[in-house]
């Protein structure tokens, strides 16, 4: 009786989180990543061309590529543009319907964070006990970051799952080595064919696979830990291998002609690194975009590079307060409990590395940078439920509930949701910018209340996205391309145009009106005829 409960209960959380990304996954139009992920999956699928977004690696894309693939979306063959414009072109010039081009390509990361889900609440109980185990999957399925970025078609849930899924099995293997070492090892080829951002991983995740052969044989456990980890990466690197094979058995490659003169030690990993050759100038690439100078916003303050402490601070700002309080108290007790500090190696060891990794980075771009923290964390916030303090159940229980109703209140506004204590999120776009508020997700929203309240007005628009305005009906034209004095209508603006500063927007907006706001993501603002003011 007692495991047919747990089981209703599992169901219902994952239905619940299951519900509302749907249900956001129909009503966002494509973020500025989208387009080029689903024209990449569809290229790799039916044209079996590598070329096309080589900074990331295949498989997710391959996954996403699932939806549109049974969809039956239409490919124009013809199209002669850009490489970075085939997923824009897709969805707005092929014939297709973008909708449910992107519906169907957002179900496959639905599915797969819905099943991410299980493996939170499976480690959560391996080490908790059923109890830390729901605890765990009710702060997964109802974080506002995973299910704002579990129902987008783009690679940062997937890629933080698989590390998770990896961690998992690892955990599993230090009592039996087989089957968990080699599904461990499948699980972080998968993370790595998905996103290079987890390459920082895999020394930890080595020395973790190393844990079944411990013995006081020091020489001989040595030589089987060693021998353990050399099998793990043997076969995380066939994975690799074989998600460029997916795409092309011949493995056609021509090096972009843009690729960065990559040197150091980072030119050496990847010249050395035993991946396909597009995998390696990925990493050249991604390198590029290091060394390249990115603009950021952080608390009102716009600014040019990166700040170290960024990450952390967005991620105070978008997590529940609720889940702030577990997260703590969780890891406090992995650490000081006895019984679960060996566990300590494999949830937070991982999540600290790989947020260290992305806070050195060079893009202050959005808590997505750090998806696998409230994947990790969400492990060791089962944890308080096993200390013997008698009010430490009910009060876990409760701060859970608090996170629910908070999550609940932002629905369907995942992408930017920001917790109370920095004024939910109407308020985000005032302290972040672009994936963690305005990732021109609202153009289908700002379409119907532009329909609904200001039709027949002039429409001047400053966007920021992926989208296509005239896609969805709007009729609008560009307030920077002429002279200020003629922009006079209603003037909607992408917020992430007005925190990034740009003069010509915030000339114009000075001398508007703000009368509406859509999806927390997009300011209108009545702007009055020159001689009217």
């Amino acid at each position: 009786m007692r495991s047919v409960a747990v089981m209703a209960a599992v169901v219902a959380l994952l239905a619940a989180m299951a519900a509302a990304m749907v249900t956001t996954a129909v009503q966002q139009t494509p973020t500025i990543d989208e387009p080029v992920y689903v024209g990449a999956s569809v290229l790799y699928l039916r044209e079996h061309d590598l070329r096309d977004n080589p900074e990331h690696p295949p498989l997710g894309k391959l996954l996403i590529g699932i939806g549109p693939e049974v969809a039956g979306v239409r490919l124009d063959r013809a199209y002669t543009g850009p490489d970075e414009a085939v997923g824009q072109h897709l969805l707005y010039g092929s014939g297709n319907d973008p909708g449910r081009v992107m519906l169907a390509a957002r179900l496959p990361v639905i599915v797969l964070t819905l099943l991410f889900g299980l493996v939170v609440f499976a480690f959560a109980r391996d080490v908790a006990g059923t109890a830390g185990g729901l605890l765990a999957l009710a702060l997964f399925a109802f974080s506002p970051d995973v299910i704002a970025h579990g129902s987008l078609a783009t690679l940062d849930v997937p890629a933080a799952g698989f590390v998770l899924t990896a961690a998992w099995l690892l955990w599993r293997a230090r009592h039996r080595a087989l089957p968990y070492l080699p599904l461990a090892a499948v699980a972080l080829g998968a993370a790595l064919a998905t996103k290079m951002n987890t390459l920082p991983a895999v020394p930890v995740l080595l020395v973790l696979a190393a844990v079944p052969f411990w013995s006081a044989q020091r020489r001989k456990a040595l030589l089987r830990g060693a021998a353990a980890a050399a099998g793990v990466v043997a076969i995380a690197v066939a994975v690799v291998w074989a998600s460029y094979l997916a795409v092309d058995p011949r493995l056609r490659w021509t090096a972009p002609p843009d690729l960065p003169s990559i040197g150091g030690l980072r030119g050496a990993a990847a010249d050395l690194a035993p991946f396909p050759r597009p995998y390696r100038d990925g990493m050249r690439i991604q390198f590029g975009f290091e060394d390249a100078t990115w603009t950021g916003f952080l608390f009102g303050r716009h600014y040019q590079g990166s700040l170290w402490y960024y990450l952390p601070a967005a991620l105070l700002v978008k997590t529940p307060l609720g889940m702030l309080a577990l997260w703590l108290a969780g890891a406090a007790a992995m650490l000081s409990v006895r019984r679960l500090r060996p566990a300590a190696a494999y949830v937070l060891l991982p999540a600290a590395v790989l947020l260290a990794a992305a806070m050195a980075g060079s893009r202050d771009l959005g808590v997505r940078y750090a998806i696998f923290v409230p994947l990790f964390l969400a492990v060791a916030a089962g944890c308080p439920v096993t200390l013997r303090w008698r009010w430490a159940p009910a009060a876990a229980a409760g701060l859970a509930l608090f996170v629910a109703v908070s999550s609940a209140r932002t629905f369907p506004y995942y992408l930017p949701y920001s917790n109370e204590a920095f004024g939910g999120p109407s308020k985000t776009h005032l302290r972040l910018h672009d994936s963690n508020a305005d990732w021109g997700q609202d153009l289908g929203r700002l379409a119907d209340r532009l329909r609904d309240r200001y039709a027949g007005q002039p429409v001047w628009l400053a966007y920021k996205g992926s989208g296509v305005p005239a896609g969805y009906g709007i009729a609008a034209s560009d307030p920077l391309a002429v002279p200020p004095d003629r922009v006079h209508g209603i003037l909607a603006v992408s917020d992430s145009w007005i925190d990034k500063a740009d003069p010509r927007i915030l000339a114009l907006i000075r001398t508007s009106e703000p009368i509406d706001e859509v999806g927390h993501s997009i300011t209108i603002y009545r702007r009055p005829a020159p001689g009217s003011r």
